[in-house]
């Protein structure tokens, strides 16, 4: 190797393939460890985002469709007629938004995570909706079904402290 000047002025080293910084490593590395980490910042905002609006989606869903009442099959009018209801429902509507907004969240998540890691965080809604069930709709909560919410909680903390499995956009 010789010691020479680059293009930009900088101290370089000359090799067999060109030009190359001294601090070319230094600063690729990082640029990659601050790359990496705004993924991983990316990834948690997304997924949490996503349960989010997950979570909303189905409490607005269900209160929407309470308030319309029990769905009759007997004829083809009355169905007709509780399709006209559910789509005039602001809280259909508001239901079905968030499980938009969801569904974008979670296939960016796919855009860069594995799915092996993405998958398995969509257990966090089973934690998250009795809860709301809970909280704003005043459903009943029994023991075996808490009993089930603390053993997804243990698998999603499980799944949490992993690392998750990212790589940039191509």
């Amino acid at each position: 190797q010789e010691v020479g000047r680059s293009r930009a002025g900088q101290q370089s080293n000359r090799t067999e393939s060109g030009w190359r910084p001294n601090s070319f490593g230094a600063s690729l590395d990082a640029a990659h460890a601050s790359s990496e980490m705004s993924l991983r910042r990316k990834t948690y905002v997304l997924l949490a985002a996503r349960v989010c609006f997950n979570a909303l989606g189905d409490i607005s869903l269900s209160r929407g469709m309470k308030n319309l009442g029990a769905v009759s099959f007997s004829s083809p009018g009355i169905l007709w007629v509780t399709f006209l209801h559910v789509i005039s429902n602001g809280m259909i509507w508001l239901g079905i938004a968030s499980m938009l907004a969801f569904f974008f969240c979670h296939l960016l998540l796919f855009s860069w995570a594995d799915y092996s890691y993405v998958m398995p965080t969509t257990a966090a809604n089973y934690v998250v909706v009795p809860l709301l069930g809970l909280l704003l709709l005043h459903e009943t909560v029994g023991f075996t079904l808490w009993l089930g919410i603390a053993i997804i909680s243990v698998g999603v903390i499980l799944v949490g402290w992993s690392e998750p499995q990212t790589r940039e956009a191509t």
